[in-house]
């Protein structure tokens, strides 16, 4: 990995570690927040990546609320089952009330 991607991975981390327990945001969201709008990509790799960062990876979905990175989880059902136990509901592997619990780091920080 590049030093450049590392600096990058850290900041995604930085602010995923902001979101509050029981609300969730987009891999976009965080790449609008860090001036990279077209790397979500990048976002989803950095969370892949953070499973020893203490970073709350499960809070971090794609722009439709869908679980997209829950494979990237230990056990099939362990995304859902953290954000469940935060409040958060989730069927189908689709965030309900995805709107009102959107965390949008351009707003809120």
């Amino acid at each position: 990995m590049s030093k450049t991607s590392t600096n990058f991975f850290q900041k995604v981390y930085e602010v995923a570690r902001l979101i509050p327990s029981g609300r969730v945001t987009s891999y976009g969201a965080i790449a609008k927040y860090l001036g990279t709008a077209k790397s979500a990509r990048m976002v989803g790799w950095a969370m892949n990546n953070s499973s020893d960062k203490n970073v709350p990876a499960h809070r971090v979905v794609n722009r439709n609320g869908v679980l997209t990175g829950k494979h990237h989880f230990q056990g099939s059902n362990l995304m859902q089952q953290l954000l469940e136990s935060e409040g958060v509901e989730v069927k189908d592997n689709q965030i309900k009330n995805f709107t009102t619990l959107f965390w949008d780091p351009s707003k809120e920080l």
